[in-house]
């Protein structure tokens, strides 16, 4: 008898604690049930189970044998599933989150891309500014900013994004260019009320430094901060994607570029696992790839 069926017998033997049980939901006869776990001890050397007229147990070698099994089985499984999955064609439902913006300028054009590849796939997009939970929310993939928590999921790091002071020309010529930190207190500020906001601004690496805000303008997305920053109104702290297009075209200006802090990093996150689905693989890679190739500047 093969020793992997073997020792998936010797499992259900050991959850069923009955020998008859076990040949029944396995659909196997008794005899062949006895002989694979007599088989499995006469290779090891050792009884695996404690057999009486009413129950079967397992010995102390039986015990960690079994966790054994179901290890190697698991694996096995595992194995089978991504070489299925490698050269399975992607279908189903594949569904990404990113923060708000970010998903909306960067992931949305690849995701549609995706989709148009892979016309068996339907895209689900949540973009929203909290962490999503990606096994309890059902999230195949995520794009998170800022550094990461360890955890079990697989991290593949695509880029950077800055925290960045600007305004528009206009204000500027107003108002004057703040020079360092401290000068903000003699501006008008546009703060946020987003989940990541505060009004505790902090600038450079090796020192840092923090100063505290007193904005004269809420606004409770960062797409009406910028907008208000355009029309001239004030100063606002962004992160350098959200406003990359504006800063080429010359709408705002970026201000004390030698005072940023420490670059926030940009991963692709998904569940790890050899058994991930072809979906999943097929999306990260070319979001993996679009995203490092330069067309979708941070």
């Amino acid at each position: 008898m093969d020793r992997w069926q073997a020792m998936r017998i010797f499992v259900k033997v050991a959850e069923t604690e009955s020998f008859t049980d076990t040949a029944r939901q396995m659909h196997l006869s008794a005899p062949v049930v006895t002989r694979a776990v007599a088989m499995l001890e006469d290779t090891i050397g050792v009884r695996l189970l404690t057999r009486t007229t009413r129950s079967v147990k397992l010995t102390e070698a039986g015990s960690r044998y079994v966790g054994d099994c179901e290890r190697l089985l698991g694996q096995l499984a595992e194995a089978e599933a991504a070489a299925a999955g490698a050269h399975a064609k992607p279908n189903g439902i594949l569904t990404v989150t990113a923060p708000i913006m970010f998903g909306q300028m960067h992931v949305l054009p690849i995701l549609t891309e995706y989709l148009d590849l892979y016309p068996a796939v339907t895209g689900r997009s949540l973009f929203v500014d909290r962490i999503v939970n990606i096994v309890d929310e059902g999230v195949d993939v995520a794009f998170r900013i800022g550094h990461l928590d360890d955890s079990t999921l697989t991290a593949v790091r695509v880029g950077e994004v800055k925290r960045i002071l600007c305004g528009s020309p206009e204000y500027f010529d107003k108002n004057g260019v703040p020079a360092m930190p401290r000068d903000l207190s003699k501006h008008r500020i546009i703060g946020t009320t987003s989940a990541w906001s505060s009004l505790e601004w902090r600038f450079g690496v090796h020192p840092k430094s923090t100063v505290h805000v007193t904005p004269r303008l809420y606004c409770n997305t960062n797409e009406a901060a910028i907008a208000a920053a355009v029309k001239g109104w004030g100063i606002a702290r962004v992160l350098s994607y959200q406003v990359a297009p504006l800063l080429r075209s010359g709408e705002l200006r970026a201000i004390m570029s030698n005072s940023e802090e420490e670059a926030l990093p940009v991963h692709v996150v998904h569940p790890e696992g050899r058994s991930t689905s072809g979906k999943v693989r097929s999306f990260v890679d070319l979001a993996v790839a679009s995203l490092r190739s330069g067309k979708n500047r941070f």
